[in-house]
């Protein structure tokens, strides 16, 4: 079965290809209306808080009225009854980051099995806090070129185990959520990656595919399972057998979606299961020392502008360079 080479954003849509999948539920929990208030004094703002019997205080920007029942989700994992390993080997690229290792410690909570890989001057370090027969060692080391020859490394590795696809996981994540009827429940099995496995493994046209970030979606939203036709980041499970490899130094995620993209291809982004990374170049390790450094995001944008004249364009937002994709013409409807 094949996906039809355009892309959706109905949830209709969506649903119609996520039977048998995990159920997925979600309500349009925004709010009916919002409205700015003025205070002319201290008192004022002092007068209506009672009013409304809240505490506003000079850091409160917003609130719910009436107030709502916070729910902590965290107290509330997703822990499958029966368990289900990944069908594919996943990897993890990590460098400078064995006292850290976010993303290891969340795959060993939930049970997941996994390789992490590292450049060989760094494997005493890693051997000290983390399995040995986890850890998988480069045949090179400080090359200066970013995660770029690792990921490569890693899509041969998977290859010639005769393995069909392999997941490549940014080693800064630091937790996975289930999203279902508003609530983003962590998950404490390793039941999310198989499932994402058992749907791609439906359509013979979707080659890349991964978890969407979860600051990315508000859980009072309607949004659909997945989204088709898009950037796959950090969190990715990739076929082994399609034309392509990790190339460039900078967004080789952006890079590689957009190539698969504009040759036909298809790609699937799960929002029913989500990713927890630390944002970039906040952490110590990885790229940062070595790639981001030195007005690093205006070369980031600028490295995929040239990669992808027609589809990127450079903005400042936020105080700071960002990338611009332009995804409307892997999505139009039909």
């Amino acid at each position: 079965m094949s996906f039809e080479k355009h892309g959706f954003g109905l949830v209709s849509e969506a649903e119609k290809h996520w039977k048998g999948m995990p159920a997925f539920k979600q309500d349009d929990l925004t709010p009916y209306r919002s409205i700015t208030i003025h205070f002319r004094c201290p008192e004022d703002l002092e007068g209506f808080g009672r009013l409304i019997q809240r505490s506003l205080s000079k850091r409160r920007q917003s609130i719910w009225y009436p107030a709502e029942v916070r729910a902590f989700f965290m107290d509330n994992p997703f822990i499958s009854e029966q368990p289900l390993n990944p069908r594919y080997p996943i990897y993890v690229i990590s460098k400078g980051r064995w006292e850290s290792r976010l993303t290891s410690k969340a795959l060993e909570k939930m049970g997941v099995s996994y390789r992490i890989v590292v450049e060989p001057q760094e494997r005493e370090q890693y051997a000290r806090v983390i399995d040995s027969e986890k850890i998988l060692v480069l045949p090179f080391g400080n090359l200066g070129e970013g995660s770029i020859p690792a990921r490569n490394w890693v899509w041969e590795h998977s290859s010639k185990s005769g393995a069909k696809r392999h997941w490549i996981l940014d080693d800064n994540i630091r937790c996975f959520y289930r999203l279902f009827n508003n609530q983003k429940n962590p998950v404490w099995c390793s039941n999310i990656f198989r499932a994402a496995e058992d749907f791609i493994d439906r359509y013979e046209n979707v080659v890349i595919a991964g978890f969407q970030y979860e600051l990315l979606i508000p859980r009072k939203m309607v949004v659909p399972p997945f989204y088709l036709n898009t950037r796959i980041y950090s969190c990715i499970l990739i076929r082994n057998d399609i034309p392509y490899r990790w190339r460039g130094r900078y967004n080789e995620d952006t890079d590689l979606s957009l190539r698969v993209l504009k040759d036909g291809w298809c790609t699937i982004l799960f929002n029913a299961f989500l990713a927890d990374k630390q944002p970039t170049m906040t952490m110590k390790g990885g790229n940062t020392d070595e790639l981001y450094q030195d007005d690093g995001r205006w070369k980031m944008a600028k490295s995929l502008q040239e990669q992808h004249p027609n589809l990127v364009k450079i903005t400042r937002k936020w105080g700071r360079w960002q990338h611009n994709v332009d995804y409307k013409p892997f999505r139009k409807t039909g």
